[in-house]
């Protein structure tokens, strides 16, 4: 396992690797794998994003119990889970808790956390990191949340710090954010992999919009 104090970038890559599976299909425990080490930029960069990492942790435990029970054999990838609730039409079923719709959080959560990063590294020290999430947030999970919730995340970016003092909270001494750049693009190609794969099978099953 990783440091908890910094992000292990080349633990995210390792995982999303391991989550290919096949041609087109992601299996879910690397994949949790790697989005727990993800998570931890949110939590590193402070309270601003307290209320995705917080649903996150909610969403993995929801999983679990899906890998503890009778059905446990088709929560192995996302299609496997998306053909059997869809066969079944459990993601209609009243009391079931749905891995695809749990996981879809999940999954648009990624695409606001890939493009953030992918933004941060390309920017010089003199970028506002503030306009930087808030540019990554309105692209990606601002069209999901509530007005409540974009008004209170848009604010609270405004705390954000430089981008040097963010990096240096993110990934700890100039070595480790060295280290840290030099896995970058292979890491940001593993999540861009992983997310076009879910992203696609969402798309097959009709599933994009589960309430």
């Amino acid at each position: 396992m990783s440091n908890q104090n910094t992000l292990d970038l080349n633990y995210v890559h390792q995982s999303f690797q391991r989550s290919i599976k096949e041609e087109d299909d992601v299996g879910i425990e690397a994949y949790i794998d790697g989005y727990n080490e993800l998570v931890k930029f949110l939590n590193l960069i402070g309270s601003v994003f307290s209320f995705v990492s917080s649903d996150v942790k909610s969403k993995i435990k929801v999983m679990d119990k899906h890998k503890e029970a009778e059905n446990s054999m088709y929560y192995d990838s996302f299609k496997k889970m998306m053909k059997f609730e869809k066969e079944s039409n459990l993601h209609e079923k009243n009391g079931f808790v749905s891995g695809s719709r749990t996981m879809l959080r999940l999954h648009r959560g990624l695409d606001f956390i890939r493009l953030f990063l992918k933004r941060l590294h390309e920017a010089d020290d003199s970028v506002n990191t503030c306009t930087v999430c808030q540019n990554a947030y309105n692209e990606t999970l601002a069209a999901f949340h509530p007005w409540y919730i974009r008004k209170a995340a848009t604010l609270a970016m405004h705390a954000l710090p430089n981008r040097h003092d963010l990096l240096g909270k993110i990934f700890g001494s100039e070595e480790s954010l060295a280290a840290a750049f030099d896995v970058l693009p292979q890491t940001l190609a593993s999540c861009d992999e992983v997310y076009t794969r879910v992203d696609t099978l969402y798309t097959q099953f009709d599933f994009h919009n589960l309430p």
